[in-house]
């Protein structure tokens, strides 16, 4: 069907709907625009989203990728941020396929449409002045012969008569004659006038109008066949996208599917592993074997409270407080605190009684001297003798790797720098062999220098792998102040942080952190503390420096004397000589008790 034939009397309808076309067109090309908008908005989002959740460099959460949970979460980001690019790639094919086409097309439409409905309005105002002319004309002959008639009429009145004079006569017949020919000329034009017209009007409504208006529904169909395409596109444009977004979405499934809970927990062990031996069994301490005691038996006794055993002193309850136990407060006793000093004293095992006491104490001192010291240090020693052997041994191992790429990064330079110079000494015009030589011997003895430093670190790593238990070793029982130690930001797992059970273990962790240390007179009253006896003797198979007060240093290979077991806080009390005493580490020694001491 043709706009021409079937259309011809519908030239403002076409201009209106032609009209209406162009904007549909650009309503179409803006509603792409904001989808692309809404793309770059969405990626952006997702991509800050990725990012914000990316672990910061030299943070915890860099640390936890070692767990394969937080490997498959940091995979998942990365796949979310590949994503969220295939969204931009998206927004720009929409900017450059479509909108950017459209744009030009819409101007190019205008154009074509304003020269179609131009040649259009230019062949009507040509029918419109043919119609025109031929009116006129028309008029004209009607005109001429109503004025042909009304002289011929006055020629007959003139002729008929007799009082008219021949001269009036005659000029009345010239007059007449006259009038008939302007008429017959008035009908020739006319008669010109009209077949020109029709003639135009037959072209106009068969060869122009249909001409043009083919030409507009050509134009037409084609704007509704770019519009066709442009959708067409806006559906591939998503479509290609999706191969790469399905990889994407496949990458974040294999990362979910490589997750390993066993992993994880083995990796958990390889992180807070100690190598320590578990505390041994918790010998009982019997204090109902009383027996009487006399004045001079130690310096605790109270000659002023024996006559009063309903008013413990005041010295004495604060000095006994900080190893009772949270959860058995002094008010359920029944009995007053001087009668239960009186009881322990009388007992048969008095000083290992006040022994465990002063242990408890010093254990805690222990704990929380290493715990200031090491929040003030910031860092151990190079080759972290302050950790655990096998924390230790995982250290050592960690900084030989980091050595190792360092060096091969600087062999990697060389073997560069060795290339290029032997490029220069083949073709000179490329630049001064000599240039290399500075750089290459300073890589020389930065390989060196990390040589010489990874001997060094893989020397330790010897000493500690040689002297490891070759068992695994079982979680063990760690104190509340232990597990608060952990979420701190130092994190120190050493030997020396293991406190004593003695009054260390409570059902809270703040109280564990708020024990004060003890005034002097507190020591005091165990400087008369008879001199123990050995119980056997010990070699140190580590060295171990005692820096917190209550410990001792020994060196590895070291003969010592056992004056005190180890009573399940991971601490055996060893002597050198008469005067210097203290604590080591149970793992770091090896013990042989006397068989007589032990059965006594």
């Amino acid at each position: 069907m043709s706009w021409g034939t079937e259309l011809w009397d519908q030239f403002d309808n076409l201009e209106k709907h032609t009209q209406w076309g162009i904007e549909f067109v650009e309503r179409y090309t803006k509603f792409v625009k904001e989808r692309s908008e809404i793309e770059i908005n969405y990626a952006k989002q997702i991509r800050n989203l990725s990012k914000k959740y990316q672990p910061k460099k030299n943070s915890r959460e860099e640390e936890e990728n070692k767990y394969t949970s937080c490997r498959a979460f940091l995979s998942t980001l990365n796949e979310l941020n590949d994503y969220a690019g295939q969204h931009e790639l998206i927004a720009e094919n929409l900017t450059s396929q479509i909108i950017a086409d459209l744009t030009r097309y819409i101007q190019d439409l205008k154009a074509e449409r304003k020269s179609h409905f131009h040649d259009g309005r230019k062949a009507q105002q040509h029918i419109e002045n043919s119609w025109k002319q031929l009116e006129s004309s028309k008029r004209r002959f009607e005109r001429d012969c109503k004025e042909a008639d009304r002289a011929q009429q006055y020629f007959d009145k003139m002729d008929a008569d007799i009082n008219v004079t021949k001269a009036d006569v005659e000029k009345a017949r010239q007059q007449a004659q006259m009038r008939h020919q302007m008429a017959a000329d008035s009908k020739s034009e006319y008669a010109n006038y009209l077949q020109k017209f029709n003639q135009e009007q037959n072209e106009h409504y068969y060869t122009l109008i249909p001409h043009i208006f083919q030409k507009i529904q050509e134009m037409e169909e084609k704007r509704i066949e770019r519009v066709g395409q442009s959708m067409k596109t806006f559906a591939e444009v998503d479509r290609s996208v999706l191969p790469i977004v399905g990889k994407c979405l496949d990458g974040m499934t294999k990362a979910a599917e490589s997750i390993e809970p066993k992993s994880d927990s083995q990796q958990v062990i390889e992180t807070y592993k100690s190598g320590f031996e578990p505390p041994g069994d918790v010998e009982f301490e019997d204090y109902g074997q009383a027996m009487k005691r006399t004045v001079s038996e130690s310096s605790l006794s109270n000659s002023k409270g024996e006559g009063k055993p309903d008013k413990p002193s005041s010295k004495s309850k604060g000095k006994l407080w900080p190893f009772i136990k949270k959860n058995k407060s002094p008010k359920q006793h029944k009995e007053p605190l001087s009668h239960r000093l009186n009881e322990f004293m009388a007992s048969k095992p008095k000083m290992h009684c006040f022994r465990s006491l002063k242990r408890g104490l010093s254990l805690k001192l222990i704990t929380l001297n290493a715990q200031v010291r090491n929040l003030i240090e910031g860092s151990g020693p190079e080759d972290f003798s302050h950790l655990p052997p096998e924390q230790r041994r995982k250290k050592l191992q960690a900084k030989i790797d980091d050595i190792n790429k360092d060096i091969q990064k600087e062999m990697d330079q060389k073997d560069a720098l060795t290339k290029m110079k032997d490029v220069y000494i083949k073709n000179p015009q490329m630049g001064d062999p000599n240039s290399v030589d500075p750089r290459l011997a300073e890589i020389g003895q930065n390989i060196e220098k990390f040589q010489l430093e990874a001997q060094k670190f893989e020397g330790w790593l010897a000493e500690v792998e040689g002297r490891l238990p070759v068992k695994s070793d079982p979680p063990r029982r760690q104190s509340g102040l232990y597990e608060t130690q952990n979420n701190t930001p130092v994190n120190n797992n050493c030997a020396q942080d293991r406190e004593s059970p003695d009054g260390s273990y409570t059902e809270e962790q703040s109280s564990e952190t708020q024990i004060r240390v003890p005034n002097t007179e507190f020591d005091d009253e165990f400087d008369d503390e008879e001199t123990l006896p050995t119980i056997g003797t010990c070699k140190a198979l580590y060295p171990f420096e005692g820096h917190n007060e209550g410990t001792i240093s020994v060196a590895e290979g070291e003969l010592l004397y056992v004056i005190e077991e180890d009573k399940g806080d991971g601490w055996t009390r060893v002597r050198r000589n008469e005067e210097e005493e203290g604590y080591v580490p149970t793992s770091y020694v090896e013990v042989f008790l006397d068989t007589n001491a032990k059965d006594s």
